[in-house]
């Protein structure tokens, strides 16, 4: 009997770091944006031998960041303005891929006399307002890509948003329908599916996409954070697999894009259907986009110091190169 125990116990010994490399879990959040919902698909695109993949929805990317920087999630999908802002206050993220870019629209109140993109028009509205002594009222989800592409694009045409207009933070983007509703707010930069939402329940009008500034299109990014990639490597590397995995599927097929989209935030077709038609599946890392990003955030006083540095330094593109056989130079560096 000794004679086969023995053979059996070391053979064990043998497969136990295999197991425990197989076990090794890794726990992902995401927010409940249209852009953000594919991500609901990476446990079932991921190679289970490699990583126990989890995801995980939150409100906003607020909440995520929270969840990352609390150790609650190991990986948390963000977006560039989050990185800058965790970065600015010294905070331990590493970027390891890209995701879903767009999904921002600006919005404007049904009974404002604006067409699209008349950005002369909202300059004559805002003077108006001021000269009679009534605060424009502006809004957006203080934190999320929308409130930095709005920021930007106003900066762009000439409108100080702290001296010409009122901010006001309505932190959960599904508020901002009921925002609109009530007059609240005159303009709101919200982010699908809900820019979608507000326009098909007719509760504002669309104004303009708020791309032409810095940002660009750009929006969500996946990062982690260092403890996490010297524990996992391989099951970080997993993760980013599975997210190139997942664009691909986002970009080949609209309608499984439409109907995750629909499942995760409850919204119907149509609203899916229009907010799809605004992203953009990329799962590169825009370091000199991510670069000006962060020089615009300063310029906006919406972060203290220049990280432009550190947000070279803190993009890590060794998992993207490994989950796609393509160099960094050609994933965005």
């Amino acid at each position: 009997m000794r004679k086969f125990i023995a053979p059996l116990l070391v053979a064990a010994a043998a497969l136990m770091p295999l197991v425990s490399q197989a076990q090794d879990a890794i726990k992902l959040g995401y927010a409940k944006c249209a852009h953000c919902t594919p991500l609901a698909l990476t446990p079932q695109n991921a190679d289970p031998a490699a990583v126990k993949l989890e995801a995980t929805a939150f409100n906003t990317g607020n909440d995520v960041l929270t969840a990352l920087l609390s150790k609650s999630i190991d990986v948390a999908q963000v977006t560039y303005l989050h990185y800058a802002t965790a970065l600015d206050k010294g905070f331990d993220v590493v970027a390891i891929s890209g995701q879903i870019n767009g999904g921002s629209q600006i919005l404007v109140g049904n009974d404002l006399p604006l067409g699209e993109n008349d950005w002369a028009g909202l300059k004559k509205l805002i003077a108006d307002y001021k000269a009679q002594g009534k605060p424009f009222r502006v809004a957006a989800s203080r934190g999320n890509a929308q409130d930095i592409h709005m920021r930007g694009a106003f900066a762009k045409q000439g409108i100080d948003i702290n001296k010409d207009v009122q901010f006001v933070n309505i932190p959960n983007p599904s508020d901002h329908v009921q925002a609109l509703r009530r007059g609240e707010v005159e303009l709101i930069c919200s982010v699908d599916p809900f820019a979608t939402q507000i326009r098909e329940v007719k509760a504002a009008k669309f104004f303009a996409f708020p791309y032409d500034q810095a940002a660009g299109k750009l929006t969500n990014l996946i990062v982690t954070r260092s403890d996490v990639i010297a524990a996992k490597p391989k099951a970080v590397e997993e993760t980013v697999r599975s997210i190139v995995k997942v664009n691909a599927l986002m970009a080949s097929d609209k309608a499984q894009f439409i109907d995750t989209i629909q499942k995760v935030t409850g919204l119907d077709k149509a609203i899916a259907t229009g907010a799809a038609a605004n992203l953009y599946p990329d799962y590169e890392m825009h370091r000199a986009s991510a670069v000006a990003i962060a020089k615009m955030m300063r310029d906006l006083k919406y972060i203290n110091n220049d990280v432009s540095a550190a947000v070279e330094k803190n993009m890590d593109y060794r998992f993207l190169e490994a989950a796609t056989g393509k160099p960094k130079s050609a994933l965005g560096y």
